[in-house]
């Protein structure tokens, strides 16, 4: 027997289980992991809550874990039992003891990055990767706007930023949050519960605003990141953690200067082994040559038993950066 988190209803963090089960054994093309970390991503909670309903119910929940394999699927011949490895575009399911796993989402975790460090950067640190090095590519000295800069995939994309020589101008929502983020390579921060984003993006770039804003907000922040954007600048919506964007007139893109936006995601950049072993390649470099760190605090690790309460700290904004689950 096994422990893991299910649902059978989609709400609040309370509608999370603890739960046994029995492991099956991994299909063919499959490898069965026993996680040592696994991590929590906001798009965990948009799933549990019904903004992207799960496929069926009742459901596992959690995309991304490191630890060791135990098991290999008969087809499988590229990862061995005993290997390090790390995960983040599983079936849902990650929030367990043991999760069996597609080979081809699977990467070979170096031995000088920790079960903990790659659980908690994976999927950000491959979402990170996307954003500024595929969906623009971001070159040294350019400033662009990155919102929710205080969080985990915010904390990575300050450093990535540093590392390229470019100028990150990020969001947060406290002036601890904006030291944190200046902390971790931030050029310029913006506290929007007390400045205008528009406005002092402007006097930021004197007068010129930015090529792309980088958006994982959504609702609340959509105006602002328009308005932040020089003429035919690039609008990247890659979260809704205020709410989705809807309803809207594509003219206002015209009139603010034809804009382009795009709204991308991991699973569109990363669709095989071959561009999964490309980014982790340059995630891991980075992470092992000290240019992007990654801590937990440690209350912002958590028994995998205590998911509910994870989940309420997570949404109720009072973690920076990232957030994990200890079976």
């Amino acid at each position: 027997m096994a422990k893991h988190i299910q649902f059978s209803t989609i709400g609040g963090p309370d509608v999370l289980q603890y739960l046994d089960f029995t492991p099956v054994d991994p299909a063919p093309h499959e490898v069965q992991v026993e996680n040592k970390a696994i991590g929590i991503n906001y798009i965990d909670t948009y799933i549990r809550s019904g903004l992207y309903p799960p496929p069926q119910l009742p459901s596992g929940l959690g995309t991304e874990a490191a630890g060791v394999v135990i098991k290999v699927g008969s087809a499988v011949n590229t990862i061995n039992v005993g290997d390090r490895v790390v995960y983040a575009q599983s079936a849902l399911g990650a929030y367990s003891d043991i999760h069996n796993v597609a080979a081809e989402k699977i990467a070979i975790l170096p031995e000088q990055i920790s079960f903990e460090q790659a659980a908690a950067s994976f999927l950000k640190g491959l979402t990170v990767q996307y954003l500024l090095r595929q969906t623009h590519s971001i070159k040294a000295g350019e400033v662009f706007l990155f919102h929710a800069a205080a969080g985990g995939v915010g904390l990575i994309a300050c450093q990535w930023a540093k590392a390229l020589g470019a100028k990150l101008i990020g969001t947060v929502g406290s002036d601890e949050k904006a030291e944190l983020a200046k902390a971790h390579g931030a050029w310029a921060t913006i506290n929007y519960r007390t400045e205008n984003i528009a406005e002092r993006v402007a006097e930021l770039t004197h007068g010129e605003k930015v090529g792309v804003v980088y958006d994982s907000v959504g609702k609340s922040t959509w105006l602002d990141s328009l308005n932040s954007l020089k003429p035919r600048g690039l609008m990247v919506s890659f979260g809704n953690a205020s709410g989705p964007v809807t309803g809207v007139d594509l003219a206002i893109l015209n009139q603010k200067g034809a804009l382009y936006v795009t709204r991308p995601s991991l699973n569109a950049y990363v669709t095989n082994q071959q561009e999964l072993a490309a980014a982790s390649h340059e995630l891991f470099s980075l992470i092992a040559s000290g240019a992007i760190k990654v801590d937990v605090a440690k209350n912002q690790q958590f028994a995998l038993q205590d998911a509910r309460r994870a989940h309420e700290r997570v949404e109720s904004r009072q973690t920076t950066g990232s957030s994990l689950l200890i079976p």
